[in-house]
């Protein structure tokens, strides 16, 4: 792998970092210019040092899904390129301004419900085009969503996407970040799919509309209640097989009566609303809906429809100080 890279990748060299943005757990991110061109785009440099053969495995499959998953509400990688020493390993890929959670939090005003609609279309477009592709995401939150100034959302951080397939094999359950994970996954279930990223775009959702996280939990258990707190406690009825997950046999939990989370969004969503959010954050994976069934839900076609196809006058939201700031070369 390593000796494929040094005959065919361009060097880091070429490129002149501006400053750093992120740092997660399978990589930094950089802005940077490209010398030959001076276009702007992000530098993420991928961990080696976990690995004793060189190149890591999570690296190694981030790279390969990101080339199988290009769409235009997903993050575009140009190109791999390597340091001078062939000890590091960078993906190239186009910049976007903003996270949707960063810009969320200096709004001046909520997301309006078409605006709402556009997003959450954007990004289920995204997630559709992801499973249609054999791909599961298993990290969507709002940091990992990309917002242009054009208006575009673009999924981003495929450090812990997986290609699945059938039959489902079993996979860590210590995937997603707490605040989105879906309760097969809180209660130890090894064998998932396409369902738990579904579970992570409903608690997206709802957090579209109120700017708030929805379940903000302190703990595995700590989250698990503040769920069965508004979802009600599951049971056999509305979640077949949910008594033999390790959590339940495990844990005891208080009984909280079924479902009152329209109590939480009644001014916020309609009826078709309500019903959209609860199929996202169904409890049974199997009874969960699909991102091409959310994609066609009625909600998108009453008033108020979505904005358009992107949100183009989304710095009118913003601090201008602050898009003055991120615009900055």
């Amino acid at each position: 792998m390593v000796s494929q890279l040094k005959k065919g990748c361009r060097s880091v060299e070429e490129f002149r970092c501006l400053n750093r943005i992120e740092e997660g757990t399978y990589g930094v991110v950089y802005r940077a210019k490209d010398k030959k061109n001076d276009e702007i785009v992000a530098l993420k440099r991928l961990k080696m040092e976990k690995e004793k053969e060189g190149f890591p495995i999570t690296s190694l499959r981030e790279i390969n899904t990101l080339l199988k998953a290009q769409h235009p509400n997903i993050v575009t990688v140009r190109e791999i390129v390597v340091g001078s020493n062939m000890d590091k390993i960078y993906i190239v890929m186009d910049y976007v301004e903003h996270d949707l959670k960063s810009l969320m939090e200096v709004m001046k005003s909520p997301f309006s419900i078409g605006e709402t609609k556009t997003l959450l279309k954007q990004l289920l477009r995204a997630v559709n085009h992801l499973h249609d592709n054999w791909i599961l995401h298993r990290d969507l939150k709002t940091s990992n969503l990309l917002f242009s100034h054009k208006g575009i959302l673009k999924v981003g951080d495929f450090g812990l996407a997986r290609e699945y397939g059938s039959p489902l094999r079993q996979y860590t359950p210590i995937v997603v970040t707490l605040w989105y994970r879906a309760p097969e996954l809180l209660l130890g279930c090894k064998q998932y799919s396409t369902a738990i990223d579904m579970w992570s775009v409903g608690c997206i959702f709802a957090e579209f509309l109120t700017m708030k996280p929805l379940w903000p939990g302190k703990s595995e258990i700590d989250e698990l209640n503040r769920i069965f707190k508004d979802l009600g406690t599951p049971n056999e009825k509305i979640w077949p097989g949910v008594s033999e997950l390790p959590g339940m046999k495990k844990c005891s939990f208080t009984e909280y009566p079924y479902n009152t989370i329209r109590n939480r969004f009644g001014t916020y969503l309609s009826d078709l609303g309500s019903d959209l959010l609860n199929r996202f954050l169904a409890y049974s994976p199997s009874r969960r809906i699909t991102a091409e069934e959310g994609l066609n839900h009625t909600y998108f076609s009453e008033s108020p429809l979505k904005v358009n196809n992107q949100l183009e006058n989304m710095s009118v939201l913003l601090n201008p100080h602050l898009v003055a700031r991120l615009t900055l070369d």
